[in-house]
């Protein structure tokens, strides 16, 4: 099965137990596939986290259907969990999520990684969001522009 099809199927089933399919990472080897689905919750309700329970039981459903479909080919590694605190950003959902959080992304035509702040997403013309610098600047980026964002960690 092609990547796209695997995520598109993946995505469905998260969504029947009404979470999202934050990323999917594909590994191992032919002949014994690594599958690392991480998962969120598809309403954003303040105070509600993804638990151990809740990983499990997307991971029962995903297996059933890989078991089902041979998509594993019988002899898989699943994992189930949440995107961790330093979450991938990739949609304009997840950025209005987040607005007003530290962002670390990597943006090559500014030069590199920076800690940024989202202050304003924008649909049209294209995807993009207003990103404010460490300086205070602030930029109008494209989505497609940003190369990797992910939620910024404050030890």
């Amino acid at each position: 099965m092609e990547r796209a099809e695997l995520e598109r199927q993946i995505t469905a089933r998260v969504a029947e137990r009404g979470f999202e399919l934050v990323d999917l990472r594909l590994g191992g080897a032919a002949r014994r596939p690594h599958y690392s689905v991480r998962i969120d919750w598809a309403e954003d309700l303040p105070g509600r986290k993804v638990t151990v329970d809740d990983c499990a039981s997307v991971s029962r459903a995903l297996e059933a259907w890989l078991d089902e479909t041979g998509a594993g080919g019988g002899l898989y590694i699943l994992e189930v969990s949440t995107p961790g605190m330093d979450r991938p950003l990739r949609t304009l959902k997840e950025w209005r999520r987040f607005m007003g959080r530290g962002v670390d992304v990597l943006v090559p035509q500014f030069g590199g990684r920076f800690r940024v702040t989202a202050t304003q997403v924008l649909d049209e013309p294209e995807p993009a969001v207003e990103l404010q610098f460490p300086k205070g600047e602030r930029r109008l980026v494209k989505l497609a522009d940003i190369k990797e964002a992910r939620l910024g960690i404050d030890w």
